[in-house]
């Protein structure tokens, strides 16, 4: 009986086309995280520099008052410290996850007192992007033991 020869595949080198696409799948996860990092610090300084202008988004208080200036400076810190976590790699899920809380109840509670609004939409979107991040498991950059 003759035997059949086997017949290997010869490499065909990938296209840019796809080499491009294997690295925008590598990278994106690590993309994602820095621009969400970039949006929270963004927001977090500036509630941090100017927290009088916020306090009007704090439910159920005073603009004016002294508690409500309060608990932006917290928030602004909150917003800062996931950033820098986001940004340097430092537990990125976990930061991820403190975002998404974060984001869920600044879109409740921009809804619930103003209604469906451009803010709220936008915030829904950077919400969406930390939730995604929360499941991603694989990033680039990253800082580990």
């Amino acid at each position: 009986m003759a035997r059949q020869a086997k017949l290997t595949p010869s490499p065909v080198p990938a296209s840019m086309a796809e080499r491009i696409a294997v690295f925008l799948a590598d990278w994106a996860p690590t993309a994602a995280r820095i621009v969400l990092g970039v949006v929270l610090a963004w927001f977090g300084y500036h509630e941090l520099v100017q927290p009088a202008p916020w306090t009007g988004y704090v439910p159920a208080l005073s603009p004016g008052s002294d508690l409500a200036v309060l608990l932006v400076l917290g928030h602004g810190w909150v917003l800062v410290l996931l950033a820098v976590a986001l940004v340097a790699g430092i537990a990125p899920r976990m930061a991820a996850a403190g975002a998404v809380v974060l984001l869920a109840e600044i879109v409740f509670w921009l809804a619930v007192s103003g209604g469906l609004s451009d803010l709220v939409i936008r915030d829904l979107g950077v919400l969406g992007l930390a939730v995604c991040l929360t499941g991603c498991s694989s990033h680039r950059a990253v800082l580990s033991r």
